[in-house]
């Protein structure tokens, strides 16, 4: 694992360690950004930041940043009072992409704390497989009965449960293709 992963990664675990997840905005683009700053501070100039540039990912262009804040205000408006609304929301912020890095490990926390505070529930990201997961991200903005489906099987209500959320954060970090030393 590269320095400036091991490094975002420890402030992952401080994030929750520290109580400090507690005073990020649930559920909107600020909040999203408050954890992107606090996993990224001191390693990325743009920590927290939305991008200002146009970005891809194997053939998939994310929102024109030109219309990026516009994208971003309808998005914090989407409703997310069931599962299924908050993972359409999940979907509409990863088409998004507001960051220039670090993205997926940052949505998959605000996407628990967003479930936590509206379900009483989080994901079980250490039984969601790597390639099932980025399949379904994948055809997400098409259909999302797949991810929905992945990550319904995987929810839990042990949403304090110290070990479900680290070991999450490593998988998280795994997904982005990172290996985790133990």
């Amino acid at each position: 694992m590269k320095n400036i992963d091991k490094e975002s990664l420890d402030k992952a675990f401080r994030l929750f360690e520290s109580g400090e997840i507690n005073s990020v905005e649930i559920g909107t683009t600020k909040g999203l950004q408050q954890i992107h700053h606090y996993l990224f501070s001191g390693l990325y100039d743009f920590a927290g930041k939305l991008r200002e540039k146009n970005i891809s990912k194997g053939g998939f262009r994310f929102a024109n940043a030109l219309y990026l804040k516009e994208i971003l205000e309808k998005i914090d408006q989407m409703p997310e009072n069931t599962f299924e609304e908050i993972i359409a929301k999940y979907v509409e912020m990863n088409i998004a992409h507001p960051l220039m890095e670090g993205n997926g490990r940052t949505m998959r926390i605000w996407l628990d704390l967003l479930l936590k505070a509206k379900l009483q529930k989080v994901v079980n990201w250490q039984f969601v497989d790597k390639t099932l997961y980025l399949q379904a991200m994948e055809r997400s903005p098409v259909n999302d009965l797949e991810l929905k489906t992945l990550l319904g099987a995987n929810l839990t209500e042990d949403i304090n449960n110290r070990e479900i959320i680290f070991k999450g954060i490593e998988q998280s970090y795994y997904y982005e293709g990172y290996e985790i030393e133990d």
